[in-house]
């Protein structure tokens, strides 16, 4: 068909609209609301805040929700097991207030007396129930014995919700101050992360030459000398407790941080908009602090979550040697390395403060694969 034998009549003239032209379909963000918008989208991440905004909550109202104090001692009320309201009566939750154990013997007898001689011989507050007779040759008699340690103590009206250590202390009252502490050192070793890695490694990248050199001649000596020989320095100097803790984090704490802002900034230095703004005559803090240091806000943001629970579990594993906090202090590691000593008789003094201290590593290390799923543009739709 020759084209140029169309009517024109089959065509039609389209104005132009210059409302429409440079209208945009999906409204702009920026990087931290695309950021926002993604983390709160991350489930897990999200239940990870709840629970760690729950646990700093309760880290301060915990400790006055009973009239107990942490360092209370009364030998009266030692080694109480766990006792709750409404929860008593369903024994299989662990708050009955009860003590139980299986014990063996050649004769059921022998088994029995066992029992009655771990629990002081109150027969009366004790349940006993034949596992097995035994034959009196290959197997052994079993029974289960049931200690109603409230009623034999006369302390029907009393409820210890964590129970007691050895020395009748409140485990809900020392639980939660210990995690208080524990949470202190955690947002402790963050801060110096933040004000003296991030520092230190700008200012190493961003001046380069021998000033680099050597700012990371020094790191090299400190990252050599490992944390445990620091706090044992310390501790020959000052004394076991929170402060030794602090020295040791200030003094090697923040390497991981410089070296890894250091790299990042060592990237961006060169790039146009700092050339740009260098050439304009701005000030070097300016550009540091205004330039350098917010383009890596997401990976500063990061390695903080992960530098905390990589701090707490610092914390509870010098309570546990014996290096930590000095009694009568409490934190979550030597309530777990007190709760250690005694796990086969007395597991609650071990349990619920390992569960704490479990709960808030696992959900700062979900939060901070969130915030790392978050901050990479790569993983946004």
């Amino acid at each position: 068909m020759d084209n140029n034998r169309l009517s024109k009549d089959l065509f039609v003239l389209k104005e132009k609209q210059n409302d429409d032209v440079d209208k945009i379909s999906r409204p702009s963000t920026t990087f931290l609301q695309d950021a926002t918008r993604s983390l709160l989208r991350n489930i897990p991440a999200m239940v990870s805040i709840v629970a760690l905004l729950v646990i700093i909550i309760m880290s301060f109202i915990g400790p006055k929700m009973n009239d107990y104090g942490y360092d209370d001692q009364d030998l009266s009320r030692a080694k109480m097991p766990a006792r709750i309201q409404l929860f008593e009566d369903i024994s299989w939750l662990g708050f009955a207030g009860t003590l139980s154990g299986t014990f063996e013997g050649a004769t059921v007898e022998e088994a029995t007396q066992n029992a009655l001689s771990r629990y002081g011989g109150n027969e009366e507050f004790i349940d006993i129930e034949i596992k097995n007779e035994g034959n009196g040759t290959k197997d052994s008699a079993k029974v289960d014995a049931t200690y109603r340690i409230y009623e034999a103590k006369d302390m029907e009206e009393s409820y210890f919700w964590f129970g007691t250590d050895s020395l009748g202390r409140d485990q809900w009252t020392r639980a939660w101050q210990g995690t208080k502490i524990s949470l202190y050192i955690a947002f402790l070793a963050a801060a110096i992360d933040l004000v003296i890695g991030v520092a230190y490694g700008g200012i190493s990248a961003y001046y380069g030459g021998r000033v680099d050199n050597v700012m990371q001649r020094i790191i090299e000596i400190l990252i050599g000398i490992p944390n445990l020989v620091v706090v044992i320095l310390m501790i020959i100097i000052l004394k076991p407790g929170i402060i030794s803790i602090t020295i040791a984090l200030t003094i090697t704490g923040w390497i991981g941080m410089a070296r890894i802002v250091r790299g990042e900034v060592l990237k961006l230095k060169n790039q146009e908009f700092v050339l740009a703004s260098r050439t304009l005559g701005s000030p070097d803090r300016k550009i540091i602090m205004r330039h350098l240091i917010p383009n890596v806000t997401g990976l500063i943001i990061i390695n903080t979550m992960f530098t905390i629970p990589s701090a707490i579990f610092f914390e509870a594993f010098l309570s546990f040697i014996g290096l930590g906090l000095a009694p009568p202090e409490a934190s979550l590691g030597t309530l777990i390395e007190s709760g250690f000593k005694s796990l086969q008789i007395y597991p609650y003094m071990l349990v619920f403060p390992a569960i704490l201290i479990s709960i808030i590593m696992i959900a700062f290390n979900i939060l901070a694969d969130g915030l790392r799923d978050a901050f990479d543009p790569k993983m946004h739709d």
